[in-house]
């Protein structure tokens, strides 16, 4: 489905309920998985926690995640601990692109039997799980935390718990405390000093249900879209906590230079455009929270200002390449563009091409980053439903608010 966005206005004071956060439901499904009397509220209902949930339940051997990144990986993690069951997890043809290997060298340390069905390094895996009695493993601290979460959410029921040793600068910190913090809220305990984690065995849980807050990631394209809007227009978001266990809550303070005042109220979020002259180049270092990267840069582009955008080395093994595809699809609009492994430089620019349509890639976080220039041109989307991977309801919500398209 590809749609046409027509240059369009915004209904102020509109509200919006957002779905649980991805992270969290996914994290949560897994140990579910594991302590079956654990009950969830307000859980995801995109593509990604859909194919996780199906996943923990069915008895097929073969496995299909598609594009699902992090079931991929907390699969990886549970199935290895999964005893006298054998797997084979595969995903669409970008996922068998997307590298694994430093998860199964983790597992393997402790004792896992895991190996490669087609090339070396990347799915599809056949696992064949068993009690993992062994408990040290080391890993590299710059990587995905998505690894390292997945070794964290099945320590508990290791047979002696896990020591994990994370070796030089760590990236993205508020995924792993997201992580450790969902691991004590049921009752688990454990510790992070410096670069040493430690997770205690645990065979059982009380029975407890844990309410699920919602994406803010998906919230970042309505801050993007009070960015771009006149002064004095506001959005209420629900459900959102001021003390969030999410990385991408720091929208709060990003936005806060773009304009965007957040106020917390009654388990909500109102946004609101406030007069504010934004500074001609924002630098921002994004390690811990890459999934926002897209939005930002489009923002920027939007007002018309610059940004240098570090820490995004995970971004080039995501759905896409999303540094790539963001300085393709920006340089279709006018923007002058740069970057490197790990960064994006956008420069300022007062122009925006008109009737662009921008390529997602296959990549749910494109379609929804571009979607608010809406606000100062018409503009192409393909692909668009490609949004349901983390936020289904998208486009449904922007009609509500006042945004004008149409499929071609």
């Amino acid at each position: 489905m590809n749609l046409l966005l027509k240059h369009s206005n915004i209904q102020s004071d509109a509200s919006i309920k957002l779905t649980g956060s991805k992270s969290e439901t996914n994290r949560l499904l897994l140990l579910q998985a594991v302590y079956p009397n654990l009950t969830l509220g307000n859980t995801s209902n995109s593509d990604d926690s859909e194919v996780m949930l199906k996943a923990l339940e069915t008895k097929k051997e073969v496995i299909d995640i598609h594009h699902a990144g992090t079931a991929m990986r907390f699969l990886t993690a549970y199935f290895a601990i999964k005893e006298d069951r054998e797997v084979v997890l595969t995903g669409s043809s970008r996922m068998k692109e997307r590298p694994i290997a430093v998860l199964v060298d983790a597992l393997k340390q402790l004792g896992a039997s895991i190996t490669y069905e087609e090339i070396e390094g990347y799915p599809p895996i056949r696992i064949k799980g068993k009690k993992l009695s062994l408990n040290k493993v080391s890993l590299a601290a710059n990587i995905s935390s998505q690894y390292i979460s997945a070794l964290l959410l099945v320590a508990p029921k290791l047979e002696n718990g896990l020591e994990l040793t994370l070796e030089g600068k760590i990236t993205s910190v508020p995924y792993i405390k997201m992580t450790l913090a969902l691991l004590n809220e049921i009752g688990v305990q454990t510790t992070f000093i410096d670069n040493s984690i430690t997770v205690n065995q645990k065979s059982s849980i009380v029975n407890q249900k844990a309410t699920i807050e919602s994406d803010w990631s998906s919230a970042s394209y309505f801050y993007s879209i009070i960015a771009l809007s006149e002064i004095g227009t506001e959005i209420t978001l629900s459900s959102f906590k001021e003390n969030s266990l999410q990385g991408d809550s720091v929208l709060v303070t990003i936005y806060k230079e773009f304009g965007v005042e957040t106020i917390f109220q009654d388990n909500s979020i109102r946004l609101r455009k406030v007069n504010h002259a934004p500074l001609a180049i924002h630098h921002l270092q994004l390690n811990n929270a890459p999934d926002i990267a897209q939005t930002i840069a489009v923002t920027c582009f939007g007002l018309g200002i610059g940004c240098q955008l570090t820490g995004l080395h995970t971004l080039k093994i995501k759905e896409t390449d999303r540094l790539l595809a963001l300085q393709i699809e920006l340089q279709k609009l006018g923007a002058s563009v740069r970057i490197t492994e790990d960064s994006l430089s956008l420069e300022p620019s007062s122009i925006i091409n008109k009737l662009c349509t921008i390529n997602t890639y296959q990549d749910h976080r494109m379609a929804m980053a571009f979607a608010p220039l809406a606000l100062k041109t018409s503009i192409g989307i393909q692909e668009a439903e490609v949004v349901s991977k983390s936020y289904p309801a998208f486009w449904d919500d922007l009609k509500r608010i006042g945004f004008h398209f149409s499929e071609i």
